[in-house]
C-alpha cells in the first residue's frame, strides 16, 4: 500500500494546515497539498496528504473517509499514479 492519499470533496476554506492538523491524529505527516487552480489560485477541492508509515495511511482512511471537515464530508483514499494525460483542445488536429 501507499502512503500517499487523495483527500477530496474538501471545501474551499480549507487550508495545507487544516489538513495536516487533521490527518496528524493517526500518525505523523510528513506533507499536505492543496491543488489550486492555476488562473485563480483558489483550492480546486482535492489535495494529497503523505504519511510517514503505510499502518498511518491506512488508520487515516478508515478514521477519515466520510467523516466531515469545515462542513463537508471529505473522501479519503489511497492516492493512484498520474498516468498519460489528454492533451488539450487545441492539439487535436
Amino acid at each position: 500500500m501507499s502512503n500517499k492519499l487523495f483527500v477530496g470533496n474538501l471545501a474551499f476554506q480549507t487550508t495545507e494546515h487544516d489538513l495536516e492538523d487533521t490527518f496528524a491524529e493517526y500518525g505523523s505527516v510528513t506533507e499536505a497539498n492543496l491543488v489550486l487552480d492555476r488562473m485563480t489560485s483558489r483550492s480546486r477541492g482535492f489535495g494529497f496528504v503523505t504519511m510517514e508509515s503505510d499502518e498511518a495511511a491506512q488508520s487515516a482512511i478508515s478514521a477519515l473517509n466520510g467523516k466531515e471537515l469545515n462542513g463537508r464530508a471529505i473522501t479519503v483514499n489511497v492516492a493512484r499514479p498520474r498516468g498519460e494525460r489528454p492533451t488539450g483542445g487545441r492539439d487535436r488536429y
